[in-house]
């Protein structure tokens, strides 16, 4: 099963060199056929010329491309959303907040359970976050448990945007809305509504060492409010239009 992993980039010029050694280093010693896809999201800084040179001197799996726009963090996940060439696809952060062994362990679920999806969480037993800002936590978890309130699911990490999904169940859930980081919302709750099946993995998370985060909180709370409220309207009010075909019952987490 080949293995992509689309990675948005904007201004990722310090970030993208050991993010994509590390991925790529982890990825090959555990014999994992894979693509890096990363979407340079017309960035102003040197990240073109670092993707150039780590494409013609190190990383021969690396495929990059530059998003003409329009921009932003959805539209730059959506364009190698679109155009991946694996089996199954992760999400992956460009400033190595996710753990590339953890991707491992999204790989080897997939393939030994089946499931449509594999989806992380920081705040499961085994799960962990390094210097993670506190408000940012505190928001997170309070939006966490509206999101798991609201849609009537036990899975608490919605928001994590590092997750994979079956090449299936990527085109299962389009066309694709959220043109900000609500699409890290839409994509795994599209997942559920629809009838696919996900495992959950417990990940960890650590806070960049280079730039700064693109996520803004304050912009993106309408949102997340809307992609919830579209997915909840299509769970009670789409008559089951767009569910999987030979889904029979609501989709279950498996074991740990």
């Amino acid at each position: 099963m080949k293995l992509s992993v689309v990675i948005p980039a904007y201004n990722e010029e310090e970030s993208l060199p050991p993010t994509l050694r590390s991925l790529y280093q982890t990825l090959a010693k555990h014999g994992i056929p894979h693509e890096i896809f990363v979407t340079n999201d017309n960035s102003k800084d040197n990240t073109l010329k670092v993707l150039q040179n780590l494409a013609a001197t190190e990383i021969p799996t690396l495929v990059y491309h530059t998003n003409p726009g329009p921009n932003g963090f959805g539209y730059a996940v959506r364009y190698g959303l679109e155009r991946f060439s694996g089996d199954c696809v992760a999400v992956f952060m460009a400033d190595l907040s996710d753990d590339p062994e953890d991707l491992v362990k999204y790989y080897n679920k997939m393939l030994e359970t089946d499931v449509d999806a594999v989806f992380g969480s920081r705040w499961e037993k085994e799960g962990k976050v390094i210097d993670y800002p506190p408000l940012k936590k505190f928001i997170n978890r309070i939006a966490n448990f509206i999101v798991r309130l609201v849609m009537g699911i036990k899975y608490n990490d919605t928001t994590n945007a590092f997750k994979l999904y079956k090449r299936e169940t990527i085109e299962g859930i389009k066309p694709f809305l959220s043109p900000h980081f609500n699409l890290t919302v839409e994509l795994p709750l599209k997942s559920i509504v629809r009838g696919y099946s996900y495992a959950v993995v417990p990940n960890s998370w650590t806070n960049r060492k280079y730039g700064e985060s693109k996520l803004k909180i304050k912009e993106m709370g309408s949102r997340y409010f809307f992609i919830l409220m579209y997915c909840l309207i299509e769970k009670y009010f789409s008559q089951g239009d767009f569910r999987k075909k030979s889904a029979t019952s609501a989709p279950q987490s498996v074991s740990r």
